[in-house]
C-alpha cells in the first residue's frame, strides 16, 4: 500500500523522500504514518518498475537532495494497484480500502464502480463471518462486545461504500 501512497503523493508533484513523508502524513496520518525505512525501499521498488524517476541536484545549502516524480508507467499503475482484489486478512482491509477510497478520484467513473463493488463484496464477506461468529460461539462479554462493534463497524462501512456509488450513478 505504501506504493499506491507514494504515487498519489507524486501524481502532481515533484518531491523528495522527505516531502513524500510529508505529503503522506498529512493526508492520510489517520490511516498509517510510514517510516522512511518504509518509504525508501518503496521508492527504489517504484523506481526499479520504472514507475518513478530521481533526478539528483545541489540544494542551496549545498547538500545534495533527490527528487522524485510519477512516470507514465506510474500512472498505469496507480490504477493496477487502486483495483487490485482486497486484501484478505480482516484486520488490514478496513485502514487499505480506506486509503483506496481516499484516492478514488484517481479513478474514472467505471473503475470508482468497480472499486467499491469489489470493497463491498469483501465487506459484506466479512460482516457475514462476524456475524456467524456471534451466532455459533458461546462468547464471552468482552469478545462478544469487541465483536459486537466490528458487526457495526463493517455495517457503517457497507453503508459508505453504498453512498460512494449512489454518488458515482449520479
Amino acid at each position: 500500500m505504501i506504493e499506491l501512497l507514494i504515487l498519489f503523493e507524486l501524481k502532481n508533484k515533484v518531491l523528495t523522500m522527505y516531502g513524500i513523508s510529508k505529503e503522506i502524513r498529512e493526508h492520510f496520518s489517520v490511516l498509517t504514518t510510514p517510516s522512511y525505512g518504509t518509504i525508501k525501499p518503496a521508492l527504489t521498488r517504484l523506481e526499479k518498475g520504472g514507475f518513478v524517476k530521481s533526478q539528483k541536484t545541489m540544494s542551496t545549502g549545498g547538500r545534495p537532495s533527490v527528487y522524485y516524480s510519477i512516470t507514465k508507467d506510474g500512472d498505469t499503475e496507480i490504477k493496477r494497484l487502486m483495483l487490485s482484489p482486497p486484501l484478505e486478512n480482516p484486520v488490514q482491509f478496513l485502514t487499505f480500502a480506506r486509503i483506496k477510497l481516499a484516492c478514488l478520484d484517481l479513478l474514472d467513473t467505471n473503475e470508482q464502480k468497480e472499486l467499491l463493488g469489489q470493497l463491498k463484496l469483501k465487506a459484506e464477506s466479512i460482516l457475514i463471518d462476524t456475524q456467524n461468529l456471534l451466532r455459533t460461539k458461546d462468547l464471552s462479554f468482552y469478545p462478544k462486545m469487541v465483536f459486537d462493534n466490528l458487526t457495526c463497524e463493517y455495517k457503517n462501512f457497507i453503508s459508505l461504500l453504498e453512498g460512494f456509488e449512489h454518488a458515482c450513478t449520479h
